[in-house]
């Protein structure tokens, strides 16, 4: 189930609210009362606010978990056709599959550029003399088409 049920709860009955407000609102002004352009604002921001709790109520969707994964920062996103995580250096190789299809699953697929996107999971290991390399340990494309994903194990160690 996408939408939250509390969420849904609060929008109605801030819509509840937000009616009855503007019946008041509409004797107010009838009845002349001094103040009745308060109850303009008042109405006005309580209707705002339920439509508000409605609308993220059905566009939310949780985070998706996989058996096995870790969770990890991403720290590149182009917005197009490549994300990079880091893996801490502690992290198991039985769960290097897990942790790029759990971040791959949770890429939100509106405004990306291209059809594809890759993800990759990757470790940087010093190389001695001061020098680092970054290496891949695991890569997964998500065709945003289809919702089809694609996850292996890097071959570069």
């Amino acid at each position: 189930m996408r939408a939250d049920p509390l969420l849904l709860t609060a929008g109605e009955w801030l819509g509840i609210a937000g009616g009855g407000l503007l019946v008041l609102t509409l004797v107010a002004f009838l009845a002349g009362w001094g103040f009745r352009f308060r109850l303009v604002g008042v109405t006005s921001f309580t209707v705002l606010l339920s439509l508000s709790c409605l609308a993220f109520a059905v566009s939310y969707a949780p985070r998706v978990s996989i058996e096995g994964a870790v969770s990890v920062p991403v720290v590149f996103d182009n917005g197009s056709d490549l994300v990079v995580a880091a893996a801490p250096a502690d992290l198991p190789a039985s769960s290097y599959e897990p942790t790029v299809e759990q971040v791959a699953r949770n890429l939100r697929g509106s405004g990306r550029k291209g059809p594809v996107t890759e993800v990759r999971l990757r470790r940087v290991e010093a190389q001695g003399g001061g020098t680092d390399r970054p290496v891949v340990l695991a890569k997964a494309q998500r065709t945003w088409a289809d919702g089809s994903m694609v996850v292996s194990r890097s071959g570069s160690r």
